[in-house]
């Protein structure tokens, strides 16, 4: 096993460690900083505008139907309606009248693909966002 003194008798590794350290403290936060100019960047973008705005319409009719036809609180309506638009399923509840069980399969079938479209359209714009350093 190599000793402490080893190490400590290396002149580059101290300074080596202390700007690895460093970096990697400040690395998180440089990626965060990035990621929220990034989203505010995507936000901007009609396509991105769009689809949220289909999402968010898909969830609040849904949220207000189970809250209407199953009788469910609105925590739960809308708790419900996100969790099934975003394909997360827990399970932990589920219409229980006919009418609900239909509802729930046809926002099954166009609330995925209207949420994985704007999903993916917030990643790229996200992405194609220019860096802070390209100003």
């Amino acid at each position: 096993m190599i000793s402490l003194q080893y190490w400590a008798s290396l002149p580059a590794v101290e300074p080596f460690l202390v700007a690895n350290t460093q970096e990697l403290i400040l690395r998180p936060f440089d990626n965060l900083r990035r990621l929220f100019r990034g989203m505010r960047h995507a936000f901007g973008q009609p396509e991105v505008q769009g689809g949220t705005q289909l999402v968010v319409t898909l969830i609040v009719v849904a949220t207000v139907f189970y809250r209407t036809v199953e009788g469910w609180s609105w925590l739960d309506a809308v708790y419900f309606s996100v969790v099934t638009i975003a394909t997360v399923g827990y399970g932990d509840i589920a219409p229980q009248t006919a009418i609900g069980k239909i509802f729930t399969i046809g926002y099954i079938f166009s609330g995925i693909g209207i949420f994985v479209a704007a999903v993916t359209a917030l990643a790229q714009a996200t992405l194609r966002a220019k860096p802070p350093d390209q100003d």
